[in-house]
This record gives structure tokens, sequence and C-alpha cells, in this order.
């Protein structure tokens, strides 16, 4: 990542952010004051005092500083090419705040003057927001809005299986997969055993049709299986509240659906359209819904990161080792974008199914005592490595050229795959 240092900027600005408005810190490096003012949060009062400041220090760079990645103020600032924005993590303002201030006292203009110190003094190890490109940036919002919205169909399967068992468990058996659109039809349209009960077969047998569910044995055992169904209960205190809480939670869950369905077909077109595709589509274990995601994690710019260790470190895959006196202990690193760790963590995983190195890997970390997801940590650890030298050079990665480098390099690895 390119460094940069204090006397590039002819301003620093510490800028605290709420809902609606932002207390802002400003310190021009030329005088030993400090002004403070607030603005708000509206476009167009943002504008305006991008603009005033960039009035003020004509032909200058300046250095901005907030606690925030992304978001609205972010999105708004990223525009003004004369800004150059550093973002700090919220709890190093808390811990920088509370070590000059014991009693724990708090407000906003102190916030964005305690932004400006950490960024006077440590302004080298704090992180610049350096936008992607449009479509890269739209990928990225769209994968992690796909991951928020499969978490929130899952919530809510969750409540619906929880409310069916209440009274109507054989719903349960007769659709092993929730997340589908049978289901929810099929909820929807008898919503209780009694309704399933009173259906014509032929009814059924339609329905299952036209949903694509083609299997005779299949269909014939959810009949006859509703047939003899015995009811959980009768009892109408029971079922009445459930089957309006399932009818309630199935709409929701037929429009989440549908959406993550949209977001599905949204992704595949912005990802096709990278030039990069190439080098993610050759990831073993991927896949349709990971390689876009791995694409958006590593981006397109190359200067980005000097070297693997950079994004290991940035993901919060490589480990924090600490010591104090004679003793040592390494511990997972705490601060790091969640959901990129994640993506990382989750291929990984998947990559063992696909990958002859990386299950040799797995089972020889797992001969040693070693905990699964401990294993997956270190799995994608080694596989950053990996990914980076192929994001670098523009080469797709090839299982049979690793393996034969591993090979040259007479791997421990590949004796134990040959000798288990």
């Amino acid at each position: 990542m390119k460094a940069y240092n204090v006397d590039n900027f002819a301003v620093l600005i510490g800028i605290d952010w709420a809902d609606q408005k932002h207390d802002v810190c400003e310190h021009p490096l030329n005088s030993g004051k400090y002004h403070f003012s607030i603005i708000k949060s509206k476009p167009e009062a943002l504008h305006d005092w991008a603009m005033s400041i960039k009035k003020r220090y004509p032909n200058q760079k300046i250095a901005v500083v907030c606690e925030l990645k992304k978001g609205p103020l972010i999105y708004a600032l990223t525009k003004y090419e004369h800004l150059t924005l550093f973002t700090v993590n919220p709890s190093t303002v808390a811990k920088y705040r509370k070590a000059f201030t014991p009693s724990g006292a708090k407000d906003d203009p102190s916030d964005a003057f305690v932004q400006v110190e950490i960024l006077t003094l440590h302004m080298d190890k704090l992180s610049v927001i350096e936008p992607e490109s449009a479509s890269v940036r739209s990928l990225a919002q769209l994968v992690e809005y796909r991951r928020s919205l499969v978490q929130y169909s899952v919530d809510l399967s969750n409540k619906i299986t929880a409310a069916l068992k209440n009274y109507y468990p054989q719903a349960l058996e007769w659709f092993k997969e929730k997340d589908t659109f049978i289901f929810c039809d099929f909820i929807s349209k008898w919503p209780s055993l009694a309704h399933a009960k009173r259906a014509k077969k032929q009814t059924l047998v339609d329905f299952f049709n036209s949903h694509n569910s083609h299997y005779v044995h299949v269909n014939e055992t959810r009949i006859s299986s509703m047939k003899s169904a015995m009811p959980l209960t009768e009892d109408s205190g029971v079922i009445e509240p459930n089957q309006m809480l399932v009818e309630v939670l199935i709409k929701q869950y037929k429009v989440l659906l549908k959406g993550i369905e949209t977001l599905d077909k949204a992704i595949k077109l912005a990802y096709k359209a990278q030039d990069d595709k190439v080098i993610f589509d050759s990831l073993p274990g991927a896949g349709p819904q990971l390689s876009p995601r791995l694409l958006v994690a590593f981006g397109s710019n190359r200067d980005r990161y000097n070297d693997a260790a950079e994004l290991q470190k940035y993901a919060g895959i490589a480990p924090v080792i600490e010591r104090s006196g004679k003793k040592m202990w390494t511990h997972w690193r705490y601060s790091c974008p969640t959901f990129l760790r994640q993506t990382f963590v989750e291929w990984a995983g998947f990559s063992i199914r696909y990958s002859f190195w990386a299950k040799a890997y797995y089972e020889q970390q797992k001969s040693k005592g070693k905990q699964h997801n401990s294993i997956i940590r270190s799995l994608a650890f080694k596989w950053i490595r990996i990914v980076f030298r192929c994001w670098k050079t523009n080469t797709p990665y090839n299982e049979s050229k690793y393996l034969e480098a591993l090979k040259r390099r007479d791997s421990p690895l590949l004796k134990f795959a040959i000798n288990s």
C-alpha cells in the first residue's frame, strides 16, 4: 500500500460522523491552531464544505480521517480528488480517548480532535480509502448484500420450522429443502394438515408437476403420507395462532428467495464483465457464489497491496502473535473486515473437496491433532499467498503446476499424501 507522510498535506481534518450532522476538527499544518465546526449530513452541505476547503487550500492536498470505511459520508467525499480519505478503527479512537481522559468523558468535537492527533502521529499506520472501479464496487456491494439476505433467509426458515413443529410437523418431512418455491407455495396453499387432507389427489399431482417435481414415487409418497397422517394436536388454541404466524412468515420468505434469485442474476452479469474473471474461475471449489466474492476481495488495483502478507493481515487471516516476558501466545485477529475474512475461510473449506494438496494439508494437520477451524484458517492463509501470485501476474491457477512446484521443493506435504 502507498505510504503517506504528514508533510504531503496542507491540512489535516478529523470528522466525527453522525446521522444528522458531522463534527469537524481542522488543523492547518502551517499553524498550531485547531478549528472546530459542524456540517449537516445533507449532500448539499457536504458539497459546499468540500468545495470551501478546496478554495481555502488551492492546489494542495488535504487529509481527512474518519471512523468509517463505507456509508453515505464516505460515498459523498470519495468523488473529490483533492481529499485523501484515511480510516481509523472506532476502537482505536475510543482507547486513545480513554488513555488521556481517565474520566471517560466523551463528546463529538473531542473525538474529531482525537482523530486528527492519531492522523498526525500515526498516518503511516492508517489505511487509505482508494475506491475501486465503479463495476467492482457495485459487485462488492451485491455479493455482500446477497450474503446478508441469505442469513436473513436462514433466520426466517428457522422461525417457520419452529412454528410448523408446533402444529404441522409433517410438512417438514414432505419437503426436506425449505429454501424452495415449492415449499413456500405448498404451505401458502395448504397451511395446515387439515387443509392438505381435504385436497384432491389430482390437485396435488398438478401442483407438484407445475413446480417441476416430476418424480412419481416421491409425489406418491407425499400424497399417501398426507392422507394417512395423524394430527399432532387438534387444539385450535395452538393451531390457529401458529398457522397465522406461518402464513405471514412464508410470504416474507418467498419474497426473500425471489430477491436472492434477482441478486444472483445481477452478480452473474457483473462478474462476467470483469477482466480478472478467468483467474478466479480457476480456483478449486470457488464456484459461482465464491468466485465473485474472491474477485472483490482482491480488487482490480494491483498496487493496492505490496505483498500477500498485507492482504493476509487486512483480511484478518494472519494470526496475531503477542509476547510478554518469557510467554508468547497466538490469537485471532479481532479488527478486520468480517465479510472479507468470512469469504476466505468459506472458500478454504470448500477447496478441500476439489484440491489435492488442500485435502492433503487438511489431513496432515488433522493427524497432528489440530482443530477443524484452526486448519481451515491456516489453509486460507496459504491460499491467499498462492492466489496473490496469480493475481499479480494475471495467471489462472493451475493445480498440476502447483503440485509440480511442491515436488521440486521436495515438500513434506506430498510425502504425507503418498504415504497416507
